[in-house]
């Protein structure tokens, strides 16, 4: 049993689809104490499971055993920061005053490579094939970059799911072509307690990805016997990996840098044959490659990870509110509150809300509503500001972007999804982005809304440009998520706009929008509920912006939608009255233009005309 001569005590964790293993070092003198947990992916457990997990773990600390100086988590499915805000929020619950640090499984087993070795290449990359596959790498000044890891759907090429499941078809595959049974096929059907090829087909079916992958291990059995199906399929898989790796290292370090690339994963480690070849290719598409097989248990890196960051520390080295994206965004810094935004006050009116009679409760929420037009109306020139931004953008061939979380994001997209019917707009015209994602409109998305990087990655994957108007729509005006996005948006051109119902913000010059928008609507009725009037507020706005815009994009003509998209009963007898309207005619004439015209409005204005 290894043994740390620090006298801190430090807890690594690391988690995968098949087993979680601890590792409490204790510190001095004392052996490490190793256990084995059930297996844990993020991306598969809610977030109660995560500290119910942790808590389970927590174990491992005996009566004697030192306080915790720091503890590291890898867990397989982390990949954003997000992620890393709910590993460190469950494991807070289980141990509140020790810091953490949090990231993916890949980041401990190449620590724990780097930390056993003592050579100082450029960079080093892991290069994992399990059940899944991914690479990751890290240079020598820290930069990380992952590759892969998209699942077994969208990626995990040279996985041993791929690999079992390539057996699969390929066995069928060559029994059609060639009408003859394989090598493979046999070992297939044996692994599997199956009688004829035509039993792959419920079983395939029915297989989850951990099944299939354990069928990799007979490919490479069949493959030992010479069966050349079996080959080919591992060939390729070689290739994949290696070609990954590589690409992995050109995007962090320069061609011909050293680099020393670790094998890792069940496929790799157990198939030493298969690993000497995926090495083999490695250092053709790198010539100055090292490859080494992970030598030590990776959840040593765990242990490195906490050490490096909390030895001799007491506090989080994580730091939230600032975001590194892709080297193009130095900081996005989410400014401070001069005083406590008007959103997280106290309501004095409604500070007996809990034994007011139903009847002046509704009254006193009405009443509360009632301000906000009084509010809006101190904000109108920097509204009429963003309707002037947002038209020029339109001419332009620009779009406009509504990015926000929780209820902000949700009410960006509702209006966003309006435009298409409402004025023929594109669908990519006028768009809506949450935090979290789609699941996130109707259900809550814990820590989305603080991970900043994921913001600006939004913005990044949309191809915002220069002509493009991206609204950042954040109540306390300091959502992390939100000012990732305008920064990202800032740095690629676009104008930029702040929502918000805080004035007391106090936004750095270089950071600031285009335009901010900050009406106090004051206190919401149910404390900090912000639904409630900054909601309302929030949805008179985005109307404002996107009808006076269509309106002097020519979309509008007296009050009269003259582009909408009449694509259902009620829309058609809708387009019928604009037209007899605009023209006069009577509803069958109106009827007959409008067919003639595919149900266009204002084309079938100029057939009457």
């Amino acid at each position: 049993m290894e043994k740390l001569s620090q006298t801190a005590s430090f807890l690594g964790i690391e988690c995968g689809g098949t087993r979680s293993i601890a590792l409490l070092a204790p510190g001095g003198d004392r052996p490490c104490i190793r256990a084995e947990f059930g297996p844990c992916n993020l991306r598969l457990i809610t977030d109660d499971q995560l500290a119910e997990h942790f808590t389970k773990i927590s174990g491992l600390q005996t009566k004697g055993t030192p306080n915790l100086t720091g503890i590291a988590i890898g867990i397989a499915g982390a990949r954003t920061e997000a992620d890393r805000a709910r590993i460190r929020a469950a494991a807070a619950k289980v141990w509140p005053k020790v810091p953490c640090y949090a990231t993916n499984d890949l980041e401990t087993a190449l620590v724990a490579a780097e930390n056993n070795g003592e050579s100082q290449p450029a960079a080093r990359i892991l290069v994992l094939s399990g059940t899944g596959s991914c690479c990751f790498g890290r240079t020598s000044a820290k930069k990380t970059l992952r590759y892969g890891g998209w699942g077994h759907l969208l990626g995990d090429k040279g996985s041993g799911y791929e690999i079992g499941l390539r057996g699969l078809k390929a066995s069928v595959h060559y029994l059609d072509r060639d009408g003859k049974w394989s090598l493979l096929g046999q070992h297939l059907l044996h692994a599997l307690l199956l009688n004829d090829p035509n039993d792959f087909i419920d079983w395939a079916k029915n297989a989850d990805k951990s099944e299939i992958a354990a069928l990799a291990v007979h490919v490479f059995a069949a493959a030992a016997k010479g069966d050349k199906i079996a080959k080919d399929i591992l060939e390729a898989a070689a290739a994949s990996l290696a070609q990954d790796g590589a690409d992995c290292a050109s995007r962090l370090v320069k061609r011909g840098a050293p680099v020393e690339f670790i094998l890792s994963g069940s496929v790799l480690l157990k198939q030493p044959g298969f690993a000497k070849q995926v090495g083999k290719k490695l250092v053709k598409l790198w010539p100055n490659a090292t490859v080494i097989p992970l030598e030590r248990e990776s959840i040593w890196g765990a242990i490195e990870l906490a050490r490096e960051h909390f030895a001799g520390k007491k506090q989080l080295t994580q730091p939230e509110g600032v975001v590194l994206h892709r080297g193009e965004i130095d900081a996005a810094i989410v400014p401070v509150s001069k005083a406590l935004s008007p959103t997280e006050q106290r309501n004095p009116r409604s500070a007996k809300l809990d034994r007011l009679p139903l009847a002046k409760a509704i009254q006193l929420m009405i009443e509360e509503d009632a301000n906000i037009p009084k509010a809006l109306n101190k904000e109108k020139r920097h509204i009429e500001r963003t309707v002037a931004l947002i038209v020029h953008s339109f001419k332009c061939g620009g779009r406009l972007f509504y990015i926000g979380a929780g209820t902000s994001g949700r009410l960006g997209v509702l209006d966003a999804s309006e435009c298409p019917p409402t004025f023929r707009t594109p669908p990519d015209r006028v768009q809506g982005i949450i935090a979290g994602g789609q699941t996130a409109l109707w259900r809550a998305a814990e820590g989305a809304e603080d991970d900043s990087l994921a913001g600006a990655s939004a913005i990044d994957y949309r191809g915002v440009n220069k002509r493009d108007v991206v609204i950042g729509i954040a109540t306390s005006g300091r959502t992390p998520y939100v000012w990732g996005a305008l920064a990202a948006a800032k740095k690629r051109g676009a104008k930029t706009v702040l929502l918000c119902f805080n004035p007391h913000l106090d936004i750095p010059a270089a950071s600031k929008p285009d335009v901010v928008i900050a009406p106090d609507v004051g206190p919401e009725v149910l404390t900090g509920s912000t639904r409630l009037k900054a909601g309302t507020a929030t949805k008179l706005v985005l109307n404002i912006l996107t009808t006076v815009s269509m309106v002097r994009m020519g979309k509008v003509v007296s009050n009269l939608m003259v582009d909408l998209n009449a694509s259902n009963k009620k829309l058609r007898e809708r387009a019928i009255r604009i037209v007899q309207a605009i023209t006069g005619a009577n509803a069958t004439a109106a009827h007959a233009a409008l067919e003639k015209s595919k149900w266009i409005v204002k084309t079938a204005c100029q057939r009457l005309r």
